[in-house]
C-alpha cells in the first residue's frame, strides 16, 4: 500500500467518527415515468402512459442523504411546509435513518418540490421530457427563522463540519448564516458553500463549490480553459475570503484553489459517458466537507470528491454514494 493510498484509507475510515450538520434548502424530487403511447390530437404534444411514481431527497435534503451513505453522523436542519411533499421528505429521511429533529415545519408555506416527466420504456431510456417545480413564497416568518436558529444553536455547536446548501428558497437567512459562522467560530468546525444563485453573500467560509458556469457569471470571465479558470477562480477567492475553491467543469474535471497554495486540476474519474447530473453537486459538497472534516489536505479531499461525482453521474436520478462504493472505486477494499 503507498503512502497516498493508506492516507485516504484512514480519511474513508474516518467517516464514521464525523458529525456534518447541513443547513439549507430541502427540497422533495419527485420522478413520474411513463411510455411513450402516442402524438395528442388536442396540441404536437407526446402523450405518455404512466408506469411508476418515485420521491427522493433532494437539494440540501440530499446533501445530507449523501453524508448519511458516507458513513458519518448528519444533521439536516431546514424548512418544509405543512404539505404532502413535506410529509413524504420526513418520512424519506426516517426510512434512512436520518434524524429530523433539525427541520422546522411552516403552516401555509409550500415544501419546495420538483417534478421530472420522464419518457421511456424499460427497453430504452428514459429521458427527461419537462420539469414543474412548485416553489414557496415569501421569506420565512419571524418565528421560523427564531426556531431554526434555536435548533442551529443546540444541533450544531458540536459539529466537526457545517455545509450550507442554498437553492434561493430562503431557508439561510443572513441571520442564519451568521450564526453559522458564529458557532463554527467557536468550535472551530469547517464551514463549506454551495449557493445556486447567491454566493458572494456568503463570505468568510473555509470552501466553496461553484461550477464552471456559475464562477463566469460571478466574475464576468471566461473560464473555459485553465488559465482563465485560474484566474477567475483567485478572484472569486479574494472575494469570498474563502480558503479554497473546488470548482467543477463537468467532462473536465475540478479545479482546486487554495488561498495559500496552488492550483490544482483533477481530471475527470471514469467515463465521460454520463448518465445524469442531477445532484452530482451535493455529492461533489457532501464528499469534500467530510474529508476536510477528516483532516484530508485539500488535494485528497477534492481527489476523492472527484471520485464520488464520478461515479454519482454514472446514476440515474438523484442519488448518493456510499462509503463502500467510494473506497472500492479507490481500490480500498475491505474500508469500514
Amino acid at each position: 500500500m503507498t503512502e497516498a493510498t493508506g492516507g485516504m484509507r484512514a480519511v474513508i475510515d474516518g467517516f464514521g467518527a464525523r458529525t456534518v450538520v447541513v443547513v439549507g434548502d430541502l427540497i422533495t424530487d419527485e420522478y413520474l415515468f411513463g411510455k411513450p403511447a402516442r402524438i395528442s390530437r388536442e396540441a404536437p404534444v407526446l402523450i405518455l402512459r404512466f408506469s411508476e411514481r418515485e420521491v427522493l431527497l433532494g437539494g440540501a435534503a440530499n446533501a445530507a442523504h449523501n453524508i448519511h451513505a458516507l458513513g458519518a453522523r448528519v444533521v439536516p436542519l431546514g424548512v418544509v411546509g405543512r404539505d404532502g411533499a413535506g410529509d413524504e421528505l420526513v418520512a424519506l429521511f426516517h426510512a434512512a435513518g436520518i434524524a429530523t429533529d433539525g427541520i422546522v415545519s411552516e403552516a401555509g408555506r409550500a415544501t419546495p418540490m420538483k417534478t421530472r416527466i420522464m419518457a421511456g420504456g424499460y427497453q430504452s431510456t428514459r429521458q427527461q421530457v419537462v420539469r414543474l417545480d412548485r416553489e414557496p413564497a415569501g421569506e420565512l416568518m419571524p418565528i421560523t427563522e427564531d426556531a431554526l436558529l434555536s435548533r442551529l444553536t443546540a444541533l450544531a455547536s458540536r459539529a466537526d463540519a457545517i455545509l450550507v446548501s442554498d437553492y434561493g428558497y430562503g431557508t439561510v437567512t443572513p441571520r442564519v448564516f451568521d450564526r453559522v459562522k458564529a458557532l463554527a467560530r467557536r468550535s472551530g468546525a469547517i464551514v463549506s458553500v454551495d449557493s445556486r444563485y447567491q454566493l458572494p453573500r456568503f463570505s468568510g467560509v473555509t470552501a466553496a463549490t461553484p461550477n464552471e458556469a456559475e464562477l463566469e457569471q460571478l466574475t464576468g470571465m471566461a473560464a473555459d480553459d485553465e488559465r482563465g479558470l485560474e484566474k477567475a477562480g483567485r478572484q472569486l477567492l479574494e472575494r469570498l475570503d474563502a480558503r479554497m475553491l473546488l470548482v467543477t467543469r463537468g467532462s473536465q474535471g475540478m479545479a482546486l484553489l487554495e488561498r495559500d497554495g496552488a492550483t490544482t486540476f483533477i481530471p475527470i474519474h471514469g467515463t465521460d459517458e454520463i448518465a445524469d447530473v442531477t445532484g452530482a453537486g451535493d455529492t461533489v459538497i457532501s464528499a469534500f466537507t467530510l474529508a476536510l472534516a477528516c483532516r484530508a489536505s485539500p488535494a485528497e479531499a477534492a481527489s476523492l470528491a472527484n471520485v464520488a461525482g464520478g461515479l454519482v453521474v454514472m446514476k440515474r436520478g438523484t442519488a448518493a454514494v456510499s462509503r463502500a462504493e467510494l473506497g472500492q472505486a479507490l481500490g480500498l477494499s475491505g474500508s469500514r
